[in-house]
């Protein structure tokens, strides 16, 4: 790192690339993941405290949109999980459904994996429409002890998997992680201005900021552990047929697309995967349908309670890795390690900047938050692989997120299946788009600068009625109901 840089070191919210990017199990980061992560959180309070063990009965409370379109995104499934001592990142999902019914049978669940308590789910998890003040995505846990005290804690999953809890207006600064950064950013324009006095591309930027939290090592076990799991999803999306669950009969589309665009080739592993879909020789007609394909695959895996990867969200964990992957087998054969790892570094920072400004959270944003949050991550990581600018890389992200700016979040039964699924497909689509415009534009004359796009995005989702908050109150999930299919 340099010690002669004019600018001043200052503290500023760490959001890392690793937070943007976080391996989880489907299908939504705000309404499963988040629970998830706040059951684990409430055991480690009570262990804190010293009343782990006096925990008798146990009950939550799930409010707003958590209650509104909770069953469809298995809110109640997911916290249960957390409770168990169940890890997102590691559990095998294939026992997912074995452990839920052994509870429901049973009535009793192994307490973080240590105790045995009687725990109902039926009545022991309750939806309530009302909405708490703090955040539309509010949950609270409740004990009672042996000493026939009680104790409960609240807290708020505010999209990608992010947990807090509430905190008064001159204590927010709390809820945030600080860190003194080489390249403290909260906005796009501080972005450019590191790329301009360094003469250096966003994702070296980014890296010395990653590497002041961990080692590159490190980083790079973490990057392709991610993209592992990216891969997988797709892989298994595109190798698994049949119907999503949930009640809609929505029939899985990428394992018939995949057999179309695929043909004849043979292949053992994800990683030869990549390389017989290079082989095929991709048509113009067919790199629409290939990226298609690949952000479907993903999406119909987090639909299932499957893997995947956040970027930012569950909902919108397609959008990303199609537009790495379609440049991997379509843009450039000989696409390394190092490629996506700039493309990540780039995604991440981009996504940073829009939760810092903004929201990633669908219940605060609508769908603009997540899908156009998503598309834009794309659009930057995939300009800067293909030669752009800083300034270039920029203009791509607020490109595509300015074709986003108003989308609604109106899940059909609250499942995380219509629309959103095609619409991964569409964001991975306006991506690469995008990026194709800003290349071949003078990016330094932009006419819409993207903190004006971010600043426009929040402004939108705090005019946007909360009918289209991911609330299935409004647009297609009053349309469209489950007898109707």
């Amino acid at each position: 790192m340099q010690q002669n840089r004019s600018y001043t070191m200052r503290k500023i919210e760490c959001i890392s690339v690793f937070d943007m990017l976080k391996v989880g199990v489907g299908p939504s980061s705000s309404h499963t993941l988040g629970p998830w992560r706040a059951a684990q959180r409430w055991i480690a309070e009570l262990k804190q405290k010293g009343t782990f063990d006096d925990v008798e009965q146990i009950h939550i409370d799930l409010y707003g949109s958590l209650s509104l379109t909770g069953i469809g995104h298995a809110t109640d499934i997911a916290t249960v999980l957390g409770l168990c001592g169940h890890d997102p990142v590691t559990m095998d999902i294939s026992v997912i459904d074995p452990e839920i019914q052994k509870i429901r049978e049973t009535k009793k669940l192994q307490f973080n994996g240590e105790k045995e308590i009687n725990f109902s789910i039926e009545s022991d998890v309750k939806f309530n429409k009302k909405f708490l003040e703090f955040h539309p995505n509010g949950m609270t846990f409740r004990a009672k002890l042996k000493n026939g005290k009680k104790t409960s804690s609240s807290f708020y999953s505010i999209g990608g998997g992010f947990v807090v809890k509430k905190q008064r207006k001159n204590a927010s600064k709390k809820m945030k992680k600080f860190m003194e950064f080489p390249y403290p950013i909260e906005k796009a324009t501080e972005l450019l201005a590191y790329c301009k006095a360094e003469n250096k591309p966003i994702s070296e930027i980014v890296l010395e900021n990653e590497k002041s939290l961990r080692t590159e090592e490190e980083i790079n076990a973490g990057l392709k552990q991610i993209w592992d799991v990216m891969l997988e999803s797709m892989f298994i999306g595109c190798h698994t047929e049949g119907t999503l669950p949930g009640g809609l009969n929505v029939k899985r589309r990428s394992f018939e697309m995949h057999q179309r665009l695929i043909g004849e080739e043979k292949y053992d592993s994800p990683e030869d995967w990549i390389t017989a879909i290079r082989r095929t020789e991709v048509k113009f007609r067919q790199i629409l349908k290939w990226v298609s394909c690949f952000a479907i695959s993903v999406n119909e895996v987090n639909a299932s309670l499957g893997r995947v990867v956040t970027a930012p969200t569950n909902g919108s964990a397609g959008t990303v890795p199609s537009v790495m992957m379609y440049y991997m087998v379509i843009e450039n054969h000989k696409a390394t390690f190092e490629d996506m790892k700039r493309f990540m570094l780039v995604a991440g920072e981009i996504g940073s900047l829009f939760k810092k400004g903004a929201t990633i959270s669908a219940a605060m944003g609508g769908c603009q938050a997540e899908i156009g949050v998503s598309s834009a991550m794309a659009a930057g990581g995939l300009t800067e692989l293909l030669g752009g600018t800083p300034e270039q890389v920029l203009m791509a992200a607020e490109i595509a997120m300015e074709h986003h700016l108003g989308l609604t979040c109106d899940p059909i039964a609250g499942l995380v299946q219509v629309p959103c699924i095609e619409r991964n497909a569409m964001g991975a689509i306006k991506a690469i788009n995008a990026a194709e415009i800003a290349l071949e534009s003078d990016a330094t004359k932009a006419k819409v600068p993207l903190d004006k796009v971010i600043e426009t995005m929040w402004d939108t989702a705090k005019d946007m009625n909360s009918k289209y908050k991911e609330t299935s109150e409004g647009g297609l999930a009053v349309k469209v109901s489950l007898s109707d299919c």
